[in-house]
């Protein structure tokens, strides 16, 4: 998945001669670093044609027949394009891997089940504060992990090995997680679901890394052609997700009021997990370059792989629900962290190298 183009490092600026009155307010500024990116606005696109037109009838079972394909070829790909080299080279830096998969898979599962009294107080209903458990339990992102590493000027190999490692690690770890955390917070999992799992998602992945000396030069080579099919197979789970949601009524039971909850718990969620990712590093006395890595990589979770992974774990329930703070984070995360990674870079002290 792409960065958006608001994360972008600004390589222009005004020249002295300019007039005042035609330089941009740094309001302006700030407001352009916020925009969505494309694919948020796809999503909710796709969100907006789901509650309008959801698939009903005989059409559910084509989009459940689509969904499933999409979600196999998404993993196949995604197994053939991971460099198995970017993951075995960074293991020497085992201090700030290890920090990465603790604050990844320990860190947000602890948070998370402390925010279960936001159901008690009326704040999350069951089903919202399960999607936020769940996104807790999902692995890092890689793309936009590293975009914002690179910005930054933090060390971008390690944060390569830590992020592409993370969601190696989370095929296996995530549905273990949500199995534990949802036995704690007093809802239901089936071990059925931890077989669909192992099938639909880490069998492509393993078939893709399997074929990867035969289709893996192909596959990069053909990266633009092969980039919307991740897009694609993502918009079409939310689809069929949300049609779901709608058919079972999922817009009588969220209303605006629980919505902006559900933002103002996401945001202060990655609020938090930026401020203890920091503290942690320094703790650590890690260098610049590699505090710049944990905070990004340590404090993102994947869209990409928590989607289906949802469609899978949860199948039967209000997945809708379930993935909407999902979704809303993945875009506060881009939001925040596009602003994040441009101050780390306009602080830099003098003399400063970023680490490749």
């Amino acid at each position: 998945m792409s960065v958006p183009a608001a994360t972008a490092p600004t390589t222009t600026a005004p020249g002295p001669s300019m007039p005042s009155s035609r330089k941009p307010s740094t309001v302006l500024l700030w407001l352009a670093r916020l925009k969505p990116d494309t694919f948020t606005l796809l999503l909710v696109g796709t969100v907006v044609l789901a509650s309008f037109l959801p698939a009903k009838g005989g059409m559910i079972g084509v989009a459940n027949g689509a969904t499933d394909v999409a979600v196999f070829l998404l993993f196949f790909l995604y197994g053939a394009r991971l460099s198995r080299e970017a993951v075995i080279g960074g293991l020497t830096q085992w201090r700030l891997h290890l920090l990465v998969t603790l604050c990844t898979f320990a860190l947000f599962p602890l948070v998370g089940l402390a925010l279960k009294p936001l159901v008690n107080l009326d704040i999350l209903t069951p089903d919202l504060y399960l999607g936020v458990l769940f996104l807790c339990t999902l692995p890092s992102t890689v793309q936009s992990s590293i975009a914002f590493t690179s910005i930054a000027g933090g060390n971008v190999a390690a944060a390569i090995c830590s992020a592409s490692a993370s969601n190696l690690l989370g095929m296996v770890i995530t549905p273990l997680l949500v199995g534990l955390l949802l036995a704690k917070a007093g809802g239901g999992f089936s071990a059925d679901a931890l077989t669909s799992v192992f099938v639909q998602l880490l069998l492509p992945f393993v078939l893709g890394q399997l074929l990867r000396s035969r289709i893996g030069d192909w596959v990069a080579r053909n990266k633009k052609v092969l980039g919307p099919v991740d897009r694609a197979s993502i918009l079409l789970v939310v689809y069929g997700a949300f049609s779901h949601a709608v058919n079972e009524g999922i817009w009588h039971q969220l209303d605006l009021a629980s919505l902006l909850k559900v933002v103002l718990v996401d945001g202060g969620l990655l609020a938090l997990i930026l401020v203890l990712t920091t503290v942690i590093s320094r703790r650590f006395h890690l260098s610049r370059a590699d505090e710049i890595a944990v905070v990004f990589c340590g404090s993102k979770k994947s869209l990409v792989s928590g989607i289906p992974m949802a469609n899978v774990l949860f199948a039967g329930h209000a997945v809708g629900m379930i993935v909407l703070p999902l979704m809303l984070f993945h875009q506060i995360q881009l939001m925040v962290c596009a602003v994040l990674a441009r101050r780390y870079a306009s602080n830099h002290p003098p003399g400063y190298v970023a680490a490749e």
